[in-house]
Formats: C-alpha cells, sequence, structure tokens
C-alpha cells in the first residue's frame, strides 16, 4: 500500500460506518449477512413514521435492541488504532454513523467523536424530549414491557438513533461539513456511502481541495473521488494507515 498521501497530514477527518465494528461482532447492514439482508422486514420497524404509529412495529425495535450484539461488544483494532492516532499527536475527528458507542469505549475523546446517527446507549422521549440511559428502558422491555412509555408524560420512548426519514441535527451536520472541509485527510472507513446527508461528506472534503482515502470491502458511490480505494480488512488497513499518519507527523 503507497501511502504517500499521508505525507503532510496533521488533521484528519475519519467518516466510519458499520464495517468498522463488524470484527467487533456487530453486523452490518446491507452486507451479505447483514441486518438488512437476512431481514428485509426489520427495515420497517427502523423507519420513523412506522415506528411512530404502529405499536407492533415499536415492539418489534425494542426486542430487536433487547438482544443486540452491540451491548456485549468490545473495540477492536481498528477502533484502537484511531484512539493511539489521537494520543500520538494528531489532530483526529470522528464521523460516526455507527450508534455503538465503541470509539469512546477504545479511548477516543468523547468530544471528538460525532455520533451522526445518535446512541443506542440513551432513550429520549418523543414528546418531552427527556433523555435517560438505556438499561433503564431494556429491562421494562425484558420484564415485558412491549411498548413502554415515558414515565413523566406518558408519550412514546425511543432509542436515541436517528431512523429513515427522521431528519439530522443540522447543527451536527453543519459540524461536521466543518471538519470535513478543514481537514488535510478524509478516511471513509467501513461504510456504504448511501446514506445521505452523511455520505456526501466526502463530496465537501474533495470540493475543499482534501485527500479522500475509502477504506471498504465493496464499491461505494464515492470511489471516483478517492485518491486511493483499500479493500484489505478494515482490522488491519487501518491500524497500518493509523501507524504511517501518526509517524508523518513525528517526524
Amino acid at each position: 500500500m503507497d501511502m504517500g498521501w499521508a505525507d503532510g497530514v496533521t488533521r484528519v477527518a475519519v467518516l466510519t460506518g458499520a464495517g468498522i465494528s463488524t470484527d467487533s461482532g456487530i453486523p452490518d447492514y446491507r452486507g451479505p449477512s447483514g441486518v438488512w439482508t437476512r431481514d428485509p422486514a426489520l427495515v420497517n420497524a427502523f423507519t420513523y413514521r412506522s415506528f411512530m404509529a404502529k405499536p407492533r412495529v415499536r415492539a418489534t425495535f425494542w426486542r430487536t435492541y433487547l438482544g443486540h450484539a452491540a451491548w456485549r461488544a468490545e473495540p477492536n483494532a481498528a477502533h484502537r488504532a484511531l484512539a493511539d492516532l489521537e494520543r500520538a499527536g494528531v489532530a483526529v475527528r470522528i464521523l460516526t454513523q455507527n450508534v455503538d458507542g465503541l470509539h469512546q469505549k477504545a479511548g477516543s475523546s468523547p468530544r471528538k467523536v460525532l455520533e451522526l446517527h445518535g446512541t443506542m446507549h440513551e432513550v429520549v422521549c418523543t414528546g418531552c424530549r427527556t433523555r435517560t440511559p438505556s438499561d433503564r428502558t431494556l429491562a421494562r422491555v425484558a420484564d415485558g414491557e412491549d411498548d413502554p412509555r415515558c414515565p413523566a408524560c406518558g408519550k412514546i420512548l425511543k432509542l436515541a438513533v436517528v431512523l429513515f426519514g427522521e431528519h439530522l441535527d443540522p447543527v451536527l451536520v453543519g459540524q461536521a461539513e466543518r471538519i470535513a472541509g478543514n481537514s488535510g485527510l478524509m478516511l471513509a472507513v467501513g461504510s456504504s456511502l448511501q446514506v445521505e446527508p452523511v455520505a456526501s461528506l466526502c463530496a465537501v472534503a474533495v470540493n475543499a481541495g482534501n485527500r479522500l482515502v475509502i477504506v471498504n470491502r465493496d464499491p461505494t458511490p464515492y470511489d471516483d473521488l478517492a485518491v486511493e480505494v483499500i479493500r484489505e480488512p478494515i482490522g488491519t488497513a487501518l491500524p497500518r494507515i493509523a501507524g504511517a499518519l501518526a509517524a508523518a507527523v513525528t517526524h
């Protein structure tokens, strides 16, 4: 792997998708063994309109997350490589589509991780907007509540994740766009780059004159904009990339 594109880079934006967490035992969504691939009907449970309108859809959603692998998952070599890169003195900002919290668990500074699609570690009330730790609501689901409601106002509870058809926080998106435009290198790791507006952060980076490198098993719509597309496994590719970036800064 020729990593000449790492030369002179001091600021790195890393856009991460589900593929970075598969080595931690969390299935992706669109891969051969992905969540949507194995059970296309589950897409309905992750659609905001259906979730809000149908108690049975909410029941399916909560059951799906009750046994989700992410609750037991530990960071893998790729997550740790990004945390090590930050510790090495490289200005790293992580723009993640993931809701699993593994970047922070690996040691990346929470203030340097933008969770663009939210977090599964909190529940938000759709009425009064109160946020609480997820384990409280999941314990109620485990005890037999199919459709848990807010203890304060009685409205529908949902995980603090962005569902299909739900708008991203415009302030957070604006912050991500500024980071993408001001970083010399954008690494897109483990993302199909099919979900907008997050995927278009790659174009924001390139249009600002920055380099784009894509690390992903499958082709993406943004491959043609990249200075390099890397197909090798993320668990080996990302530690090598992080090592090269750290070495470039320290020498």
